[in-house]
């Protein structure tokens, strides 16, 4: 990554745009310096109304990290797609945590691509329902099924003991 890139990315972070976040290029480095390795994936799934998880403790093998041509923060699409020896190609906006060696509780050294809002903000935060984030959140998922896509301004924050990640009003916290 360029010294100028580096420093767009932490204006930008500055001014609240964390998309992709200021260590994005050097994650996305450490991804393809594993293409050929074993790696554990904590996938998130976007369904209708909720975001699951899935987190099944198989490794597959890195075969790829390809450059995805539509990256869309609006959407959670990436600017990169990794491939992998199970036929898939996943965007890397859909992925929360990428290891090696444990599937589980990895370590900081074996962790090589961490998404730290969708791992802190809504895998393992502490949550207490408001109404004004199920007011919020309602509006957006009905707003989607009407074919209304939200400003992303509108999605709701998620409160966590640490703070309050992403935009919008009081959301979920502890």
């Amino acid at each position: 990554m360029t010294k100028d890139r580096s420093q767009n990315r932490a204006a930008d972070a500055a001014e609240g745009q964390l998309w992709p976040s200021p260590d994005y290029d050097a994650q996305v480095e450490r991804l393809r310096e594993a293409v050929g390795r074993e790696v554990f994936i904590v996938e998130l799934v976007p369904t209708g109304m909720e975001l699951a998880v899935s987190m099944p403790g198989q490794s597959v093998v890195l075969l790829d990290v390809l450059p995805f041509p539509q990256p869309d923060p609006a959407r959670g699409l990436a600017p990169h797609l990794l491939l992998f020896d199970d036929g898939r190609g996943v965007n890397l906006g859909r992925i929360a945590r990428v290891s090696v060696d444990r599937p589980f509780s990895p370590a900081p050294e074996q962790i090589l691509y961490r998404d730290h809002d969708a791992c802190e903000g809504l895998l393992f935060a502490e949550r207490r329902l408001s109404k004004r984030y199920i007011a919020e959140r309602s509006r957006v998922l009905l707003g989607r099924l009407l074919g209304k896509a939200p400003p992303v301004t509108a999605l709701p924050s998620v409160r966590t003991k640490k703070g309050i990640s992403g935009k919008g009003g009081e959301g979920v916290g502890g």
